[in-house]
């Protein structure tokens, strides 16, 4: 009862359009007067949650994608991606998602990601007869990898909360991720062949496809020199989020040749705000988890799940399905912050590993940026087209199933998420 009582005072708080740290803090503050009649713990509770190194990711990693979304990198990336494989059926949509599979490597946000690559894609696609429902739902589908493949911001928060290597979450996001692009790019090749009403671009020539790779050859080095310096063990993820601002700020200044001192103060001011809302946040999230722990609702959850007699599959399969109903109607912080506190101590009781968890989380919060009624993507690309909000949802069906397929695989076979953080010596 208790589960409850605080489940639905909390949501009904976020549903009244209360900010999240807000909601969070207020219920855990009611819950801390009620069960201890004091809430001077909270202090203490709070600082030692901000005071951590990893937070320094936050800010870091949303410069970055500040600086090269200001330097306009997403064109050529565009570009690129297009004059690849544009010519084959179903191109145009490919070279999207090949084009945000670049790009949330970069930005770490779902919403940067669909917003920046849709603008460029949308007109080319629907130039060469996509239908625009089409078009926009692989944009929508797309955008959500900025919450898969690392950076990510979901993830930071993910690995703050639960105290797993972000090292270790950001490697597992990476095959995932890209299995997901595979299987997205293949839909839009399968989808036009059927449809057989797509004019092509011509085949690029050999000079074209280098003119282009050598445009964009920057941006694509980018992921490498964040990841692979984390994968080869030379610097650690905050390390990595400061060499990315140097590698952006390097691009931006030196290559582009069209980033100023102005461009530096709005990327600061944006990345300023960014990281101040997370923050508090954090401190909202850590008050909440201080409260349910103080009224041992962690532990009631575990006995219960040992109760009925759960295994770790059936565990998480009930968890999937709870949080893809969540993401319906909750922002996907809001889902981290409430969700994992509670459940992560019923996990390592069941021998669950959180890095793997956290990788299904991460596909299913992608779900919920593209399922109405609260899809952020959806309202995204609503933005930047004429066509009714119906439309958006019908074009990201699909890509809700492949999905939810792609969720049940990764349920099925661990070892897509667990493989490569092995592989560099995490959880050994």
């Amino acid at each position: 009862m208790t589960v409850f009582l605080v489940f639905v005072g909390l949501i009904l708080l976020l549903l009244t359009g209360m900010p999240i740290f807000a909601a969070l803090g207020l219920t855990a503050t009611i819950i801390l007067l009620i069960f201890e009649g004091s809430i001077s713990s909270i202090g203490d509770t709070v600082f030692s949650h901000l005071n951590k190194d990893l937070l320094a990711t936050i800010p870091l990693f949303v410069l970055m994608a500040q600086i090269m979304i200001r330097a306009k990198v997403i064109d050529d990336l565009y570009d690129f991606a297009n004059t690849v494989v544009g010519h084959v059926k179903g191109g145009l949509g490919v070279a999207t998602v090949m084009a945000c599979t670049i790009f949330a490597a970069i930005s770490g946000s779902s919403v940067a990601t669909a917003l920046s690559v849709g603008s460029s894609a949308l007109p080319q696609m629907k130039r060469f007869g996509y239908r625009e429902r089409d078009a926009l739902g692989v944009i929508a589908a797309g955008g959500t990898l900025g919450i898969l493949i690392p950076p990510s911001g979901p993830m930071i928060l993910y690995a703050i909360v639960s105290e797993v290597s972000i090292g270790a979450l950001f490697l597992a996001g990476i095959i995932p991720g890209l299995l997901l692009a595979l299987v997205f790019s293949i839909f839009c090749v399968i989808q036009a062949t059927v449809r057989d009403e797509l004019d092509s671009p011509k085949r690029a020539s050999i000079l074209h496809i280098m003119k282009a790779t050598k445009g964009s050859i920057w941006a694509l080095l980018a992921p490498p020199v964040v990841m692979g310096g984390i994968y080869f063990g030379i610097f650690t993820a905050s390390e990595a989020a400061a060499v990315g601002v140097l590698y952006a700020l390097f691009v931006a200044v030196v290559i582009y040749r069209n980033f100023g001192i102005r461009d530096l103060v709005q990327c600061s001011y944006q990345t300023m705000r960014t990281s101040m809302l997370v923050f508090m946040i954090i401190a909202g999230a850590s008050m909440f988890g201080h409260a349910i722990t103080i009224i041992r609702l962690p532990v009631g959850i575990t006995e219960a799940v040992a109760s009925m007699g759960l295994g770790p599959l059936g565990f998480i399969v009930c968890v999937m399905v709870l949080i893809f109903v969540m993401g319906m109607f909750l922002e996907s912080i809001a889902i981290i912050l409430i969700t994992t506190p509670i459940l992560l101590p019923t996990m390592f009781q069941l021998g669950i590993d959180p890095i793997w968890y956290g990788i299904l989380l991460m596909v299913n919060l992608e779900l919920a940026m593209i399922t109405p009624p609260v899809g952020m993507n959806l309202f995204v690309i609503k933005g930047i087209t004429d066509e009714p909000l119906s439309e958006v949802v019908r074009g990201a069906a699909p890509f809700v199933l492949l999905m939810l397929v792609g969720l049940m695989v990764l349920v099925a076979v661990p070892s897509l998420a667990t493989w490569l953080p092995h592989q560099a010596g995490f959880g050994r």
